[in-house]
């Protein structure tokens, strides 16, 4: 592995661990050209089916978009940061086990809003807000409503 600070390709594992709960190792490395120490982490690779977008289009799954998702509706909530990284590991875990190449991305929507209505209902509510596209406060009025009625 190259050093990200003079790039020498002569580096060494100084110290090893599981890292994500068994999901990754943690690395120390030390650079043996300039001495500098530095963290990687390595996880095995895995195919995720294709996204595919309401108007058709298909992209790559992108597990930052998830997550950036998830922080925006959970800002200013009681939500850990570990709980988000959970959570996106959760769907992701889901998405390899459907054996599915493609998943609608509506389908990864409902996922996280089944997410988001058991970790914070506000969350849940912002979120639905932007996925079901609420046009004016009768909708909000009604899916509080729901939330209310399933949690019954």
């Amino acid at each position: 592995m190259r050093c990200p600070f003079c790039v020498g390709e002569e580096t060494r594992v100084q110290d090893s661990r599981l890292a994500e709960g068994g999901g990754a190792v943690r690395r120390r490395r030390i650079c043996r050209a300039c001495g500098a120490r530095f963290t990687t982490f390595e996880r095995a690779e895995l195919r995720l089916p294709q996204v595919v977008k309401g108007d058709g289009r298909r992209e790559a799954f992108s597990e930052d978009k998830l997550f950036t998702g998830l922080q925006r509706a959970l800002e200013k909530r009681p939500v850990a940061s570990e709980t988000v990284e959970r959570t996106v590991r959760d769907i992701e875990r889901r998405l390899m086990q459907s054996g599915e190449k493609e998943v609608p991305s509506r389908e990864i929507g409902q996922w996280v809003m089944e997410a988001l209505r058991d970790l914070d209902e506000v969350a849940y509510v912002r979120f639905a807000s932007v996925y079901r596209r609420f046009e004016d406060v009768n909708a909000f009025r009604a899916e509080l409503e729901r939330l209310h009625r399933d949690s019954d």
